[in-house]
């Protein structure tokens, strides 16, 4: 569910025959590995196929899917990470640089991204975001890459 209490349907077939990206931030396992599930959960109900690549943090994320782009393999991207507050500024500017990297992509390629980058205070915060029974925000974003390749395909029909 969203802020609001409100999960975003998709539109029926949303995902068949497309073929989506997951790129995910490996520096906490056990938080990639459940948003990666909620991922997983999504694109598989929507008749999508996927591949998964992992990198170090959520700093090398963007990165990664920039290279993904030049080779024209994917109909959309689900970026995933997170940031938990240290005691220096190192969470800010990682933070910062890594959605903004990840929504100049989006905008300037006209990518269908969807955007889960979990930027939290603790631990406890961020596996209660990443839970797929509790806010899914892995699911989240795949939801979101979906819905943005659908409007991609209306558009150029």
């Amino acid at each position: 569910m969203d802020s609001y209490g409100v999960r975003f349907s998709l539109p029926q077939g949303a995902g068949e025959g497309q073929h989506f990206l997951i790129v995910e931030g490996r520096n906490y396992p056990d938080i990639a590995d459940e948003m990666k599930r909620g991922a997983i959960a999504v694109l598989e109900a929507a008749g999508a196929t996927y591949d998964v690549i992992g990198v170090p943090s959520a700093m090398e994320v963007p990165v990664a899917l920039a290279m993904a782009i030049e080779t024209d393999r994917f109909d959309g991207y689900v970026a995933l990470g997170c940031v938990i507050r240290g005691q220096t500024n190192h969470y800010v500017a990682v933070a910062n640089e890594s959605i903004r990297a990840l929504a100049e992509l989006a905008v300037v390629d006209a990518l269908p991204l969807g955007i889960g980058i979990l930027t939290v205070e603790n631990e406890p915060q961020a596996r209660m975001r990443a839970d797929v029974n509790d806010q899914d925000r892995g699911g989240d974003a795949a939801r979101a890459a979906l819905a943005l390749s659908d409007v991609k395909a209306k558009l150029n029909s």
